[in-house]
């Protein structure tokens, strides 16, 4: 007489043979909106049967949803954004990620099912958007759509990502209009005597991003060696600042300018003064650039500033972050390779760096070409 197969333990699932000669499996699993329903699977024979129980038990414990029904987007969308992207990307991604799918996503594919969204339903959604709206935020909400969709492919709750069948909008390039060498230094001179004026030499010279220049700890900076570490930012988000990777998230040393040097050395005489004048009032936090009391300057205010020091100076408007730009102009203008560029500014592909600058490496480029009429001359003829 066979033996009878034991009972699975409670939770395990069971397994059962239908009339139909095949066997079902079923086990509770979780489901999108954080309940737990029972999910059945099928298979020829019992061993191909426990497999596929054993898979579903597996994705159970760690965590995995496996919908007994397909998925709405509206389920499935805050899932993602709470288990996958917020322990994994940076909180500046979640929050953008989280408006495009609050204000966008949600609200016009929300209703629609994972396996019921077709190509047409995402083509239509971006044209409405992007005549609601923008070019550029249809094609960020495209971006969110097409990694949500990743992911649920990667945990196998559809078979195809049909926001990657779409072609994103295409917004015109916002026009670049850094300043002139001229312009860039009667900035330097209008704010010679600002508090700030080490952190504009280093988004000028350098190119730093503005979190980046707030991020700078005394301990990155080697006046020495001429050496400057990049390797945090401080930003604030939801009312809080804090302190995050870079956003590359790695760190590089770049070569710090000669005439970063004395700045530096003026700022750091002129805080020591600042903390005697605090008093126990002061919080050695180590940054470079801080408040009267030791902690960070806003990134915010570090904008203000600037804006108000190019004001005074009558120069036009510009962003702070167009000295960053306005950098990799110069720098490109004066020769340098855009793999060097690249390295300095800390992008994270040299297609941004000569996409974004195309016009300079043009120019340059057209001098280099103008070289081939002065070789090429023909030489005069001899008599």
């Amino acid at each position: 007489m066979a033996s009878q197969r034991k009972r699975n333990p409670n939770g395990a699932g069971t397994i059962t043979k239908r009339k139909d000669g095949r066997y079902q499996a079923a086990v509770y699993v979780p489901q999108p909106d954080g309940t737990r329903a029972r999910k059945f699977a099928y298979g020829k024979t019992w061993a191909e049967c426990d497999a596929k129980r054993r898979e579903l038990l597996d994705k159970a414990d760690k965590g995995i949803p496996v919908p007994t029904r397909s998925a709405k987007l509206s389920e499935w969308l805050p899932y993602w954004l709470d288990n996958i992207v917020k322990p994994r990307r940076k909180l500046s991604t979640y929050d953008k990620y989280e408006a495009h799918v609050r204000l966008h996503l949600a609200p016009a594919l929300g209703a629609k099912r994972l396996e019921a969204l077709s190509v047409s339903d995402v083509r239509r959604f971006l044209a409405r958007l992007e005549r609601q709206t923008t070019a550029a935020t249809a094609k960020e909400a495209h971006r969110v759509l097409r990694s949500a969709l990743s992911s649920a492919c990667r945990e196998e709750l559809i078979m195809r990502n049909v926001a990657k069948l779409v072609e994103p909008p295409r917004p015109t390039p916002r026009e670049l209009s850094p300043w002139s060498l001229d312009e860039t230094l009667s900035f330097l001179s209008a704010a010679r005597k600002d508090p700030l004026y080490a952190a504009f030499v280093l988004a000028i010279a350098m190119g730093l991003r503005r979190g980046e220049i707030v991020g700078i700890r005394w301990q990155d900076v080697d006046l020495e060696n001429r050496m400057l570490l990049v390797r945090q930012q401080v930003q604030r988000r939801r009312g809080i600042l804090y302190e995050d990777e870079t956003k590359g998230r790695r760190s590089r040393a770049v070569p710090l300018p000669a005439m970063c040097i004395a700045p530096l050395r003026w700022h750091r005489i002129r805080q020591g003064e600042i903390r005697e004048r605090a008093g126990d009032s002061w919080k050695d936090t180590g940054y470079v650039f801080t408040t009267r009391t030791g902690r960070p300057v806003e990134p915010r205010n570090l904008h203000r500033s600037f804006v108000r020091v190019s004001g005074s100076a009558g120069l036009r408007p510009v962003r702070l972050h167009d000295a960053r730009h306005g950098c990799a102009t110069l720098l490109t203008a004066a020769g340098v390779a855009p793999r060097v560029v690249m390295e300095i500014l800390g992008h994270s592909q040299i297609s941004l760096t000569m996409d974004v600058y195309t016009h300079v490496v043009q120019d340059t480029q057209r001098e280099a070409i103008s070289h081939m009429d002065r070789l090429l001359k023909r030489r005069p003829s001899r008599e």
